[in-house]
């Protein structure tokens, strides 16, 4: 019987070490160990695919677009990369790049306050965090926003802004502030009724106000401001360099604002900051 065990133990431990070395990865897809960029055939950007602007799904054609994964393509296209857009929780954004699911966080990813977290490229969007409500709200400032329940993303940058920066003491004379995973539910409890306010970036609320401009309005005084960059892995500099290079390449031949224009009603021409 103790023969009999101790192989059975040999014979599991075998099975656990050929499982532990049979993690290796393809060139050609993200993984936890970085691949260099000579060997690189893809690009996978993560990406909230309910955050328009900067990454939504075209209804009319299914299609995943918006103005960070259009940079992305670009970028893609200049390197001979396929780019793959990898829709992500945003909560578990760290576990994947981290796991190597992605090589980056492209989606009006906040760079202020977070700029030891994650190897940035340089910031290229200056973002506003601003208050939304509905069309016949009485809250029209934000002093209005005491004893209202407000919205926000959960692991966002608006929420962050409420809860450890510079609106903190704003936040607190809220009656409360809830989370939600991702900004069209938070317009939805808007419309329903469900919560006085929703804190949410200004591209994005741009956004729902060219689509809804009777049911939405949006404050004058911004929560916060920040700047977006692009996330990679902590220390993958090789690929954020030629990301970043290929960027400035954009800037000078013109099609980065090309790109940007594209999305000229939700004001990104007034909020690009990236120059040479």
């Amino acid at each position: 019987m103790k023969k009999l065990l101790a192989l059975a133990m040999s014979v599991a431990m075998v099975f656990t070490f050929a499982a532990c070395g049979s993690g290796g990865s393809s060139s050609g897809s993200a993984n936890s160990e970085s691949t260099p960029v000579s060997e690189m055939t893809t690009l996978t950007v993560g990406f909230d695919a309910e955050y328009p602007p900067y990454g939504f799904k075209d209804e009319s054609t299914g299609e995943y677009t918006g103005f960070d994964l259009e940079l992305a393509q670009e970028v893609c296209n200049r390197q001979g990369w396929e780019l793959k857009k990898q829709p992500i929780d945003w909560d578990s954004k760290d576990m994947e790049l981290n796991s190597g699911t992605i090589d980056c966080i492209w989606n009006g990813m906040t760079y202020t306050g977070r700029e030891k977290e994650y190897t940035w490229s340089d910031p290229y969007v200056d973002n506003s965090i601003m208050v939304v409500v509905a069309a016949d709200s009485d809250i029209k400032k934000l002093d209005d926003l005491a004893g209202k329940i407000v919205t926000t993303q959960s692991d966002s940058s608006a929420l962050t802004a409420l809860t450890e920066g510079d609106a903190v003491d704003l936040a607190g004379t809220f009656a409360k502030l809830e989370q939600v995973a991702d900004y069209n539910s938070a317009f939805m409890n808007l419309t329903s009724g469900a919560v006085d306010a929703i804190a949410v970036d200004i591209g994005v609320a741009q956004f729902q106000l060219k689509n809804n401009p009777d049911g939405f309005r949006m404050l004058e005084e911004p929560i916060s401001t920040e700047q977006y960059a692009i996330a990679f892995k902590l220390g993958n500099e090789e690929l954020r360099d030629t990301v970043q290079e290929t960027l400035y390449e954009m800037l000078e031949d013109g099609s980065f604002t090309e790109i940007v224009n594209h999305y000229t009603e939700y004001n990104l021409p007034e909020m690009v900051c990236l120059e040479k």
